[in-house]
């Protein structure tokens, strides 16, 4: 992998750097003996001329036009309020070029296996019969859709939209930490964080040759009519929303109004003779592409489940009989299943006949005994994770609990193995954050770039980067005190280009 090159020199530190200590971990800005990485020295220069009153004034500026936009998430069970503005750190993540190549390579060989994966477990289940992957661990996963089977996806492309979370260990390398194919999110804040960044440092932007992701809407909309193109010269595409009380209901409303199409409630849609339709002031009108965010529990009561107010009667029905597309197809969430995780490399080397591009972290199985026995005896060192949970929830991060609660979660463990699986601690990369309007200050921080797969697959060149931003956390869900920032991904310079 082409290596970051650091300047020779160690230049001038920002006025608000004094506190900065980049500690054991890899970080995005410094190299070793305080040299600046050198794709980051036109930020870090224009840093050194800002006051700490004059970024304190542009954070609090940013922070403005997030609340003026209703840019906010919600956390559920929060006293005070539920609907909160996502702290938004305004210093840029920057990753050159040549390094942004090996990515975006990895994502869509990860991604091409994956669909791979989904046709054939929902088809012949070649995979399974020969052993690669455990037939136990797919068939019982609680994401699996038996209703899938033999249902006809076009392109086969199941998961249609992917948010695959990076992170950089310290030896400065990419890896894969997990895989999001259900209805992942983030896309909205990526966005917006480049707008903001395009404000705060307007003239940097320009001379630093950023990769736009503005085009994003119009490569979702492209990918999203690529999946009834076939049968339908001019498909209908609607987003599928639970409502205004969902957590992400901001970015659908907004991805919605970029791509121009109707964002609809499960109560605004019909079926009728397996076929959906929208309802409006002029009658009904016909979908033919509906890009779901809402779980796959909820979008039919007739097929999953019975209690839903959030999906359509007669959905799945019309989706089996073609009628229409749902994005991403229901059942893709097996693929993200953190057990099954373990196994992404097998599973690329049995497709593509290629070893991965970008490397799993190491992951114990609980659900197996010896590894369970293994990560009772380290949970001090280990981060356990529920196979099915997301958002930071229903995980244990050893080093950071309490003998108490390593105790119970033993025991939670012992009672359902098959539920967790274990991975060491990984101490993430460090990026440059404005603390509390006055310091600038080292926080860990993943990497989430978005995939498109219908006709063919996309990578955005840009992500959300989700930041932890109390000091020492590894935490960075927005859910859990996280925040995010721009990432700037760097074109190649015109001589290193082939």
């Amino acid at each position: 992998m082409a290596k970051a090159r650091v300047t020779g020199t160690a230049p001038a530190p920002a006025p608000t750097e004094a506190a900065y200590l980049p500690g054991v971990a890899f970080d995005e800005m410094y190299a070793e003996g305080g040299m600046v990485r050198e794709h980051y020295n036109p930020i870090h220069a224009r840093l050194a001329t800002l006051s700490p009153e004059a970024l304190a004034e542009r954070q609090k500026t940013l922070e403005r036009s997030f609340l003026l936009q209703g840019i906010t998430f919600t956390v559920y069970g929060a006293e005070a309020t539920t609907e909160r503005i996502i702290p938004t750190d305004l210093i840029p993540r920057i990753i050159p070029g040549a390094e942004w190549n090996r990515i975006e390579k990895g994502l869509i060989q990860r991604l091409k296996a994956l669909n791979m994966f989904l046709a054939d477990i929902y088809g012949e289940q070649q995979i399974l019969m020969d052993g690669v992957v455990p037939r136990d661990l797919v068939l019982g996963a609680a994401s699996y859709r038996r209703e899938m089977q033999h249902v006809f996806v076009p392109h086969k492309a199941y998961a249609n939209v992917c948010g695959s979370d990076l992170i950089r260990g310290q030896d400065g390398e990419f890896a894969v930490l997990e895989d999001n194919l259900r209805v992942p999110s983030g896309v909205s804040y990526m966005l917006a964080n480049r707008d903001a960044a395009k404000r705060t440092f307007p003239g940097t932007f320009r001379i630093a040759n950023v990769r736009p992701v503005e085009r994003y809407p119009d490569l979702l909309l492209a990918t999203l009519k690529s999946m009834a193109a076939e049968w339908r010269p001019n498909p209908q595409v609607a987003v599928l929303t639970p409502g205004v009380y969902n957590s992400a209901y901001y970015e659908h409303a907004y991805l919605a109004r970029l791509m121009g199409v109707p964002l609809v409630e499960g109560r605004d849609l019909v079926v009728h003779e397996n076929q959906v339709y929208m309802r409006t002031t002029t009658g009904l009108r016909r979908i033919d592409v509906i890009y779901r965010r809402v779980d796959d529990d909820f979008i039919d009561p007739l097929t999953f489940r019975r209690d839903s107010g959030l999906g359509v009667a007669g959905l799945f029905n019309a989706y089996r009989a073609g009628n229409v597309v749902i994005c991403n197809a229901p059942g893709t969430g097996v693929a993200d299943d953190k057990a099954v995780y373990a196994y992404v490399p097998d599973i690329i080397r049995y497709y593509l006949d290629e070893d991965a591009i970008l490397p799993n972290i190491e992951t114990f199985l609980c659900r197996e005994p010896a590894q369970l026995s293994h990560v009772l005896a380290n949970l001090d060192k280990l981060v356990v994770k529920a196979v099915g949970a997301s958002g930071g929830y229903g995980m244990l991060v050893g080093p950071h609990a309490s003998q108490k609660e390593r105790d119970e979660f033993a025991t939670v463990l012992r009672a359902d193995p098959g539920n967790y699986i274990a991975q060491p601690t990984i101490q993430l990369s460090t990026a440059p954050c404005l603390i509390d309007g006055a310091n600038i200050e080292p926080r860990h921080v993943d990497l989430r770039p978005f995939i498109l797969s219908g006709e063919k697959t996309v990578v955005t060149p840009g992500a959300l980067t989700r930041v932890a931003l109390r000091r020492g956390s590894l935490v960075v869900n927005s859910s859990q005190g996280g925040g995010s920032k721009d990432t700037w991904v760097l074109s190649e310079p015109r001589s290193a280009k082939s």
